[in-house]
């Protein structure tokens, strides 16, 4: 789990993906999983992550 919310974390903080695609491309397929394992291991929810981590890029 851990590997897959890692990989997570740098594709919101490189993309601009919305959640569920980046949600299935580190391998989950249930929305509820992985927003509570992402915020289990991060602290935050997937949203609030992105907001806060989000690179430069986004601001254009």
């Amino acid at each position: 789990q851990r590997v897959r919310i890692e990989a997570a974390k740098k594709k919101f903080e490189a993309s601009r993906k919305n959640i569920s695609e980046i949600m299935f491309d580190v391998g989950y397929t249930d929305t509820k999983a992985f927003r509570d394992t992402f915020k289990k291991i991060t602290g935050l929810t997937p949203i609030d992550y992105r907001n806060k981590f989000a690179k430069v890029a986004y601001e254009v």
